[in-house]
């Protein structure tokens, strides 16, 4: 069943997955409203969209009615393995995810929930890789939720749009790997634009798979198209 109106939360505006997620959903007819949670100001300025600060994930007591009257979440929050604490790492993904998430679903039973994840996640829990664990549980538990639909986003290399101020500067230096790596692995290759739109195109009309890899992000963005 198609959903006429997106009415989104987003987190993560501040880092270049949600600040691009953002911009496309601003940028869509099929999304009416936007919040954005961040720990910080997006600086963002639009019609479509409201902004709460908020420093502690972990605690929404008194915000549970500014949360009510969204039917998609697109979770863009996220940080990286690389020399963090096992527990930190845990805290920040699994944790901090799950404690909204929780709070979503429950004044929000009609929500489509788009979690942002990563290629190389563990749907098994049993790896030896900890991230990939902790991601894959992440996404089992997410599932769990009474949520109308959950999608786990599970894309390989990101190629950003260009004018985001949250851009790790070291995108300018492998952009030339993009083309390349489309070509000879589309599944590991997908743009920010197509994360954006499969993303919106995943609360409308739903997807036939509950993860989605980087040819089913690419396929999904292409509705659009058609």
């Amino acid at each position: 069943m198609k959903i006429k109106a997106i009415k989104a939360i987003i987190t993560g505006s501040t880092g270049m997955v949600g600040e691009g997620v953002l911009r496309v959903c601003l940028n869509s007819d099929a999304v009416k409203n936007v919040l954005v949670i961040n720990r910080k100001p997006c600086h963002v300025i639009h019609p479509k969209l409201k902004e709460i600060i908020k420093e502690d994930f972990m605690d929404w007591t008194g915000l549970e009615d500014e949360l009510e009257g969204y039917n998609a979440c697109f979770f863009c929050l996220g940080v990286s393995a690389i020399r963090m604490p096992a527990e930190r790492y845990y805290e920040l993904t699994y944790t901090l995810t799950l404690k909204l998430a929780t709070v979503l679903s429950e004044r929000n039973p009609e929500m489509t929930f788009c979690y942002i994840s990563g290629a190389g996640t563990d749907s098994t829990e049993k790896g030896s890789s900890k991230w990939a664990k902790v991601k894959g549980k992440t996404e089992n538990d997410l599932m769990k939720l009474p949520f109308r639909e959950v999608y786990a986003f599970r894309p390989g290399f990101i190629k950003p749009i260009g004018g985001l101020v949250h851009t790790q500067p070291f995108y300018k230096y492998i952009g030339w790997l993009f083309p390349v790596g489309r070509a000879i692995y589309p599944n590991g290759f997908c743009t920010l634009q197509e994360v954006g739109e499969s993303m919106i195109n995943a609360a409308t009309w739903g997807y036939t798979k509950k993860i989605l890899e980087g040819k089913d992000i690419i396929q999904l963005a292409r509705l659009n198209a058609g």
